[in-house]
């Protein structure tokens, strides 16, 4: 069983989370000439879980083509991303801080999930073979008053967040309930993230 994994991800929480658990990870990010926000577009009508893991599947698939491409020795790699939903409405990254004031209304006296899809690809002679899971968790907020909101997004925590928000930050403050995975809302979920590892033969606890 392999012990190492490639991360193709820019979240450093990721990272500290697989360190956490004792693995052993290397980061393997897009090169600069390589559009990776363009993956994360949503499409006319897409539902969230449908989103999330298509939006894993073109991740992995641009990793594990930059590792070949890098040359680099093959391992597991692991790709993940999360995004925040209400109802069928997806809520991304804000791109400025209107947006995030206006994502943060919108969920605030709410409750709403986190999706968090992941996925490996283990290199093969001929095609890798791939192990995906998906993650549902259910986060209630309390009421919020706009001033609240404001002081939030002026401290930039918000930014580079699915749904503007940090559970792990500030925002837990506002947090009255949560149903599933802390570390999947965080954006990598420990069980299911311990299951396609196994899966792809690297060694877990």
């Amino acid at each position: 069983m392999s012990d190492f994994i490639y991360l193709a991800s820019q979240s450093p929480r990721r990272k500290q989370l697989l360190e956490q658990w004792g693995m052993r990870c290397e980061l393997l990010l897009p090169d600069v000439d390589e559009d990776a926000e363009s993956l994360e577009v949503v499409l006319k009508g897409e539902a969230p879980a449908a989103y999330v893991q298509r939006v894993t599947g073109l991740k992995l698939q641009a990793s594990l083509a930059r590792l070949k491409r890098r040359g680099l020795p093959p391992a597991p790699v692991l790709c993940a991303d999360t995004t925040v939903a209400l109802g069928r409405r997806i809520l991304g990254k804000p791109a400025d801080a209107p947006e995030a004031r206006h994502m943060l209304t919108s969920l605030a006296g709410q409750r709403h999930r986190v999706l968090t899809a992941v996925a490996v690809g283990v290199p093969g002679k001929r095609s890798p073979r791939i192990h995906a899971a998906l993650s549902t968790s259910w986060v209630t907020f309390e009421p919020l008053s706009a001033a609240q909101i404001a002081r939030y997004v002026d401290s930039g925590e918000p930014m580079g967040k699915a749904g503007a928000y940090a559970i792990q930050g500030r925002a837990s403050l506002w947090v009255s309930h949560i149903s599933g995975s802390y570390s999947g809302i965080m954006g990598l979920p420990a069980h299911e993230t311990a299951q396609v590892l196994h899966a792809a033969g690297v060694r877990v606890i």
